[in-house]
């Protein structure tokens, strides 16, 4: 195996092919944020994009929103994947490891099923009109049938969106019918959590409300005799999945070839969390995807083809989130990806709580990068997990975190307990970026130490800066080792090519280019994207070295969920450290309430351990830790213990919501319960909001 980091390869190969070299990360960073035709044309050339055409420039001009990326060039984000099949097939390497709660070991997919899968669904699609541009909507969980899906999809230059199957009606609605697709491949149902949920009757409202559907294509996973027939009408036909992928009834499959696209044609919609209001439909293209993945997963992650190395990759996601994305565009630079399907935290024997699951299918995948929620760390932390006692997990390397900012418990955690024996600390990877631009801010580096409670660095082409408040054209400071808004400066191929129905891109500029500009003498006045997240930049400076070589970052939360108390300005991410290092607090919300007059309110609502009572002694130690770690002024008013926080689908805390319902708010106005991971919790809220309106 080669051990040589992806990060130092890429480097030599810019000395060599383009005569550049750099002292320290700092100085490759600004060549790549300051010479952007430069270090994404670098990109195209290292990873070998294949082109049926070649483009005309990198960049036309460095504007946000619109820039346009490598016109001319025809590519496809399928024929990428593809390209690897036969090199990672000789070496013996699967495409797909795959286990769910069913399975009592994980099971492989091959490379050449996955391209024959492909190839027969993609046929059957055109065979059903399905045409570039048109939207396939899929309503399925993650499993290898959801990655031929989409491949498959994209592939003919038909445009990808997809819910998770435990969405309720509402939410997928919401969702879809935004976008009006002409097909829908859906789920009959799943196990989750050691039980079945059937979701046709869920899919049955889905497709009432969807009258543009033409085609719905059925997945039979939870009841192998389900009928697609049940589903048809005049005006929509019904087809099963299993069908629809055997070569046989679709032509000659093994010919097919993926539709060179242009660079910026939509390859999927995915959408903001949607906790209030319509979610935002956002679009990616298939150029900036590629591009971003590839250079994210491979010079960031330190992940490789599967054929030189024998990586494996694992983010445990539900398809709803935008890491599910992330971890198939593993396979864009030919890895091997893992997929867990189920609920990480139960066993689903017993039905009974259990942290070990992913450990354990990690062991028995053979994975090498495993990947998950903050949450989920702080979880195994609270459960006293041993993951080393409960599976085989030599091959692990790198351990990935995002969702929301990783403790400083959870770091300890980690290296504690996946460290091996006799070797070095495991290389931890918290990463902060989002669904907005399909990728990733500030993340990490394989060659740099890691720094508890920092990510390890602005990621390459991505000119982030933190900046103060604006002046009243926009404009603001740059701020080091000082909490500012997140924003990026220069655009990255990544960015929304639009959000979809957005005619006139208004939306799109309200969302994320509202707020600041900037101005300089080669491209005048220009916007900046705001990220709505607070963060410090952290400067490090090497041994011998006379300016910084590297900055850190953290992530405080969201901005927009600032805590400001008596002037003091603060993200909730450090209160939370501080009372979730409790032992005896699961989970804990904060917000501060301020009223127009009225001195400002802030609760603090935490999750206890069975068997704990928030009695006088804990409300004390509580408001101490807070006292010791921020300061006085930060100490809460009033102590809830609840039954739960609530959180989005993709597992953030649900701060704005519950900050907008305790200040008057309607629920319905600001709580949508089929975007929510938890929605039976919602009601002790509601009736805490009711309490305080009544008591004037």
């Amino acid at each position: 195996m080669n051990t040589e980091p992806q990060i130092t390869r890429y480097q030599r190969w810019l000395h060599t092919q383009r005569g550049l070299q750099f002292a320290h990360y700092e100085d490759l960073w600004r060549w790549s944020v300051s010479d952007l035709r430069g270090f994404w044309g670098s990109l195209w050339h290292y990873f070998d994009i294949q082109s049926d055409q070649p483009y005309q420039t990198e960049l036309m001009a460095p504007v946000m929103p619109g820039a346009q990326w490598f016109p001319g060039a025809r590519i496809n984000y399928t024929r990428q994947v593809l390209r690897h099949a036969a090199a990672a097939h000789a070496a013996g390497h699967p495409v797909i490891v795959f286990q769910n709660e069913r399975l009592a070991a994980p099971v492989e997919t091959s490379w050449p099923e996955l391209q024959r899968q492909v190839a027969a669904l993609a046929t059957r699609l055109r065979t059903l009109g399905v045409q570039p541009g048109d939207r396939v909507c899929a309503y399925l969980p993650n499993t290898p049938h959801t990655v031929v899906a989409f491949l498959a999809c994209v592939a003919i230059g038909a445009v990808w969106s997809v819910c998770s199957p435990d969405m309720g009606p509402v939410a997928v609605l919401d969702r879809f019918r935004q976008i009006a697709p002409k097909v829908l491949i859906a789920v009959d149902g799943q196990h989750y959590g050691g039980r079945a949920h059937d979701r046709r009757p869920v899919l049955r409202e889905v497709l009432a409300g969807l009258l543009s559907v033409r085609h719905l294509v059925l997945l039979a996973d939870l009841d192998p005799a389900a009928d697609a027939a049940e589903f048809a009408t005049p005006s929509r036909q019904a087809h099963r999945f299993s069908d629809c992928v055997r070569s046989d009834l679709n032509g000659d499959a093994p010919a097919f070839e993926p539709l060179a696209l242009p660079f910026d044609h939509p390859l999927w919609i995915v959408y903001s969390s949607g906790t209030t209001g319509l979610p935002k439909p956002i679009v990616h293209g298939h150029g900036g995807v590629m591009l971003e993945m590839l250079k994210m997963g491979t010079l960031h992650n330190n992940i490789g083809a599967s054929a030189e190395g024998g990586d494996r990759f694992h983010w445990y996601s539900s398809t709803g989130w935008v890491m599910w994305n992330c971890q198939v565009g593993g396979l864009l630079g030919g890895t091997t990806i893992c997929l867990y399907d189920g609920n990480p935290g139960t066993d689903p024997a017993t039905g009974q709580p259990d942290w070990g699951v992913l450990w354990r299918f990690a062991g028995a995948a053979g994975v090498t990068f495993f990947g998950a929620g903050a949450a989920f760390y702080a979880s195994c932390l609270k459960a006293g997990v041993q993951p080393r006692q409960q599976a085989e997990l030599s091959r692990l390397r790198a351990v990935g975190s995002t969702g929301s900012p990783l403790s400083d418990d959870g770091y300890d955690w980690i290296w504690q307990q996946l460290s091996p024996p006799d070797g070095p600390r495991i290389w931890v990877v918290p990463i902060s970026g989002g669904t907005d631009l399909a990728g990733v801010f500030v993340g990490g580096l394989p060659t740099l130490p890691v720094v508890r409670g920092e990510m390890q660095v602005r990621c390459l082409g991505a000119k982030v800066e933190a900046w103060g408040e604006p002046d009243a054209e926009g404009r603001a400071e740059a701020l080091i080792d000082a909490v500012g808004e997140l924003v990026c400066t220069e655009p990255m191929p990544s960015m929304p090519l639009a959000l979809w129905g957005d005619d006139d891109g208004r939306r799109l500029h309200e969302s994320y280019f509202d707020m600041y500009s900037q101005t300089d003498a080669e491209h005048g006045t220009r916007k900046v994207w705001r990220h709505g997240d607070w963060m410090r930049l952290i400067p490090h400076t090497a041994p011998g070295a006379s300016a910084p070589t590297h900055h850190g970052a953290i992530i405080y939360g969201r901005s927009d969920a600032t805590i400001n108390r008596h002037g003091i300005r603060m993200g909730t991410a450090e209160l939370y450290r501080a009372v979730e290092a409790l032992p005896e607090v699961l989970d804990s919300l904060v917000v501060d309430l301020e009223y127009l007059g009225r001195p400002s309110w802030m609760p603090l609502f935490v999750v206890l351990r069975d068997g704990v009572a928030l009695d006088p002694a804990l409300e004390a130690r509580l408001r101490q830790v807070i006292r010791a770690a921020l300061s006085p002024r930060h100490v809460p008013d009033t102590v809830y213990a609840v039954p739960a926080i609530p959180r989005t689908l993709s597992g953030k805390k649900m701060e704005l919501p519950v900050k907008r319902l305790l200040m008057g708010a309607a629920p319905a106005q600001v709580l949508n319960p089929d975007a929510m991971a938890n929605a039976d919790c919602i009601g002790w809220f509601v009736a805490l909001a009711r309490e305080r309106a009544a008591a004037g």
